[in-house]
């Protein structure tokens, strides 16, 4: 009778296990998933090619496809202007194939993904500045690269932008009459973007606040030594 059970109990594992693989076996093969990622990617079907490039990932992560499906599934996020969601899967694939032949481009486009979504001069700089990083780790570590040599001109404009910024609000601070905190902001366009078109405008600027500090410090009363022996 024990073995009857043991028996039936095996054949409803086998049962239940058969009917889980008819309903997550994959019903496509890579070759199919890669073409139909690929035909919805050229109509600019971006969604249905992200879905069709990640199925393939998930069904078959060994297949000669999943390669080009994981570059093509950030390069979807870019097109459609997803920039976060990009940044994660081309930052992914430069993790997993770091001496990739397109790892310069793949840096390059994480570059881009920041670079696009820079804003005006009055907003925060930090698009810029991760920009600005990546530009110059691409520089750093492929110097010969097509792409080393197409972001020298995002990296100047991210300079000319972040140094735009800082004069933004140095000038700010210049006309409230703060001459401290904008011979701060001066100085830092100095320091950090040297080559900028602005750096002779900081530097008239920082003169005028050096001035003008000297000037506010002069206007000061002095401590009498009378005045401090009485408060003894």
């Amino acid at each position: 009778m024990k073995r009857i059970y043991l028996i039936c109990f095996a054949c409803v594992i086998l049962l239940s296990a058969c009917s889980w693989w008819s309903k997550h076996e994959p019903e496509k093969t890579a070759d199919e998933l890669a073409a139909e990622g690929q035909a919805a990617f050229d109509k600019e079907h971006y969604e249905a090619a992200i879905k069709a490039y990640e199925k393939l990932s998930d069904w078959y992560p060994f297949s000669t496809h999943a390669k080009m499906a994981s570059l093509q599934v950030a390069e979807a996020h870019y097109l459609s202007e997803e920039y976060e969601e990009a940044i994660i899967a081309y930052t992914e694939y430069e993790r997993m194939h770091p001496n990739d032949e397109k790892a310069p481009y793949v840096i390059y486009q994480i570059g881009r993904c920041h670079f696009d979504r820079i804003e005006t001069i009055d907003r925060d700089g930090t698009a810029a500045q991760n920009a600005l990083s990546t530009f110059r780790r691409l520089v750093d570590q492929f110097p010969d690269s097509e792409y080393a040599q197409k972001a020298q001109a995002h990296i100047a404009k991210c300079i000319s932008d972040l140094a735009a910024k800082e004069m933004y609000v140095g000038r700010f601070y210049f006309k409230s009459k703060k001459y401290q905190a904008a011979l701060s902001r001066f100085e830092g366009v100095i320091a950090n973007y040297p080559d900028s078109e602005f750096s002779a405008e900081a530097s008239d600027y920082i003169a005028q606040c050096r001035a003008l500090i000297a000037a506010e410090e002069a206007a000061l009363p002095e401590k009498s030594p009378e005045a401090g022996e009485e408060s003894k």
